[in-house]
């Protein structure tokens, strides 16, 4: 029954962005501080598709529990087809630009379906130039655990989510992000 409802929320939480239109690693290397997403060959990942790696929930589990006391980590939750994603997603590349070299680890957790993972997702890293930020995750595959051991405020029922991490501080944004309310988490961080 649990999983039932799960699948629902799942899958309202998908419907809920209006539909108009996951796991993958790449190598990190030092001179690229954005990428948060680990080496193709790490025996977590499910599977490769193309540049982009499927995480199982606990392998995205580790990545959001990264808490170095130097390193602000910054995962979004997203899928391709919701607008509100695809509004805030240009907010993330401009501050990604901004901070490159600086300790600070940008990772986007696709939440499309896997139906869509060789195509919308792979174009859509692609042209936005993320294929070493992106990361897919089978809905399916989560529980009401992944929630509840993950975050304070977020219970998968929205997305856009973000979160970010730095040490044991965190901050959870539901919902869409404005480029001025990014900026002042961030800043919160420092």
């Amino acid at each position: 029954m649990k999983k039932f409802i799960l699948g629902v929320i799942v899958f309202t939480t998908l419907i809920s962005c209006n539909k108009k239109e996951n796991v993958s690693a790449t190598s990190e290397t030092p001179s690229d501080s954005t990428s948060a997403v680990a080496k193709a060959t790490d025996h977590d990942s499910i599977a490769m598709r193309g540049n982009l790696v499927e995480y199982s929930p606990e392998k995205v589990t580790e990545l959001l529990q990264k808490g170095s006391t130097d390193t602000l980590y910054i995962t979004n939750f997203f899928a391709t087809w919701c607008q509100p994603c695809m509004i805030e997603i240009p907010h993330f590349q401009e501050k990604m630009k901004e901070m490159n070299g600086q300790p600070v680890k940008f990772t986007f957790v696709s939440l499309d379906d896997q139906s869509e993972w060789d195509t919308s997702v792979k174009n859509f890293a692609e042209e936005k130039g993320l294929s070493k930020n992106i990361v897919l995750l089978d809905g399916s595959k989560i529980n009401t655990s992944f929630f509840t051991s993950n975050f304070k405020t977020w219970k998968g029922e929205t997305i856009p989510f973000t979160f970010m991490k730095k040490g044991n501080r965190t901050q959870e944004i539901n919902g869409s992000v404005s480029k001025e309310e990014l900026d002042s988490k961030i800043a919160s961080f420092r």
